[in-house]
């Protein structure tokens, strides 16, 4: 069945299975290997990728139900690696083993297109079930409020850290003691 959409800004057509998976289509008809398949079921998020804007899970998403979908997937942020999000990811060290880091970026990247200055709430909301197996979790806080900062043209260090370990991953303070209030606060 011929679907048509737009991939990262380029139209595209796809003759597949109607009930094939956007994120089959993507890795192996398309050649996009930067979504990955992490549970296949939408709850980890690690195939993360905008559809007309908004972070959706692309192994839930049929290519039937997407005629003349705009998809934008990894590859299409910033294919020279000039996202404020991949900027600050780099800066700060996010990533361990990285696996995740695609739908993490993705859905970091749609948060901040819809708020250019979130809290750790917005972003703990925006991120929560985007599951990270290495725990970086403030680290991926940390980068999208860097990433925040970078995009509204701003140099600074956001207050909550330095460049090199923002807010000091490993400090405590009176704010942040306690127990865990969502997945990104889970590694305390």
């Amino acid at each position: 069945m011929p679907v048509n959409l737009k991939i990262n800004g380029k139209p595209v057509t796809v003759d597949v299975a109607p009930d094939t998976p956007l994120l089959w289509v993507l890795r192996d008809t398309l050649d996009l290997k930067g979504s990955k398949f992490g549970c296949g079921v939408g709850q980890c998020g690690a195939c993360t990728v905008h559809r007309n804007g908004a972070a959706v899970r692309s192994c839930q998403l049929r290519i039937s139900t997407l005629e003349g979908a705009d998809i934008r997937t990894i590859e299409g942020l910033s294919p020279d690696g000039t996202h404020a999000l991949q900027k600050a990811w780099e800066e700060l060290d996010v990533p361990q083993c990285g696996y995740c880091q695609a739908g993490q970026i993705m859905s970091a990247a749609a948060l901040l297109e819809r708020n250019a200055n979130p809290t750790d709430t917005d972003i703990d909301n925006a991120m929560n079930g985007n599951i990270c197996r290495c725990a970086t979790y403030i680290r991926i806080r940390e980068g999208i409020k860097r990433a925040a900062v970078l995009k509204r043209g701003g140099g600074m260090v956001p207050a909550s850290g330095s460049p090199g370990r923002p807010g000091g991953a490993d400090a405590e303070t009176a704010d942040n003691v306690g127990a865990p209030k969502s997945l990104f606060d889970a590694t305390r």
